[in-house]
């Protein structure tokens, strides 16, 4: 019986190992993520572009490690990157959509990722906020945006039809997903909007992406999330990642749905990353790259601040 019992404790163990195998080709389980930085504006900080610690934090929580992609490199700098890491993250702030360092370097990957991801090679992005504001700029090739009552506010989503089971949305729990619908825990920290009218009458945005929830300013309907239809691309514009990790506005949700949303918006999105398998070249050259690099500054304590902590570049 002994005998027995350990050769099957040793088949499953053989067992478990070769599905653990196949899993494993078909999955990277050390995603790597790139954030883009933008032009730092404050005076109070010695830097050219910062990134707020936030999004960075947002990433781990989900199990992804964190690449700072910093404004005005090279276009080789940047192509070396992208085939580097595991998918893009373009934040929220306040960079001019055409002219800045950030809409330059979310041009080159967004167009690096359309041609990987038409071959066959996974590349995911994710825009938050003005991020999302700039993926409707590079796809349209025009600033579409209109002016909004949408600053400071915390809004529920208005589900389109079919949209909870798109690729976002479909595997999030049923009280997630009512939480989303009925409960404000989206927040919102925006000026400019894309609004559903907008969205239908271009051609560009209808044929490439899904609008998956609209909301109201009270008197405008605009686009607050959006699903590629073919490319992992995706969009919202408000903002998951402060709900746990920035204190500095009375209006930021910080309810227990309202962080667990954040989790399952955040789990989205690096499992997305786990299905692309870019690599560094060398462990030396990760490991000069990575967050881990840089100590975050406490920036809350100002008056006025937006984030609790950001990271400065110079």
């Amino acid at each position: 019986m002994k005998l027995l019992s350990a050769t099957f404790l040793l088949m499953i163990h053989i067992g478990c190992t070769f599905a653990a195998v196949l899993v494993s080709d078909h999955r990277n389980d050390e995603p790597i993520v790139g954030v883009l930085a933008q032009e730092l504006s404050s005076s109070r900080h010695s830097g050219s572009s910062y990134i707020a610690a936030s999004y960075v934090k947002y990433l781990e929580m989900a199990g992804a490690r964190v690449v700072p992609v910093k404004i005005n490199l090279t276009k080789k700098e940047y192509e070396s990157l992208f085939n580097s890491i595991n998918g893009l993250l373009i934040p929220g702030g306040g960079a001019n959509l055409i002219s800045s360092g950030y809409a330059k370097a979310a041009k080159i990957f967004y167009e690096l990722a359309v041609k990987a991801n038409s071959q066959g090679d996974y590349f995911p992005i994710w825009g938050t906020c003005l991020g999302f504001e700039e993926l409707s700029y590079l796809t349209s090739k025009k600033f579409l945006l209109s002016k909004t009552n949408t600053t400071g506010l915390a809004l529920p989503l208005i589900f389109t039809n079919g949209s909870r089971e798109s690729r976002m949305f479909k595997g999030f729990p049923e009280d997630v997903l009512r939480s989303l619908a009925s409960e404000p825990i989206t927040e919102n920290s925006h000026e400019w909007s894309l609004t559903l009218e907008s969205f239908n009458n271009n051609k560009e945005l209808r044929n490439f992406y899904d609008v998956l929830t609209t909301n109201m300013d009270g008197n405008v309907e605009f686009v607050s999330t959006i699903e590629a239809k073919e490319f992992p691309f995706y969009g919202t514009q408000w903002h998951p990642e402060k709900n746990a990790y920035e204190w500095t506005k009375p209006y930021i949700p910080h309810s227990p749905s309202a962080i667990k949303m954040m989790f399952f918006m955040a789990d989205f999105f690096v499992n997305e990353a786990r299905k692309s398998f870019h690599r560094f070249s060398s462990e030396k050259e990760k490991a000069e790259s990575l967050i881990y690099n840089y100590s975050p500054v406490y920036t809350g304590k100002n008056p006025g601040s937006t984030f609790e902590q950001i990271y400065i570049f110079t």
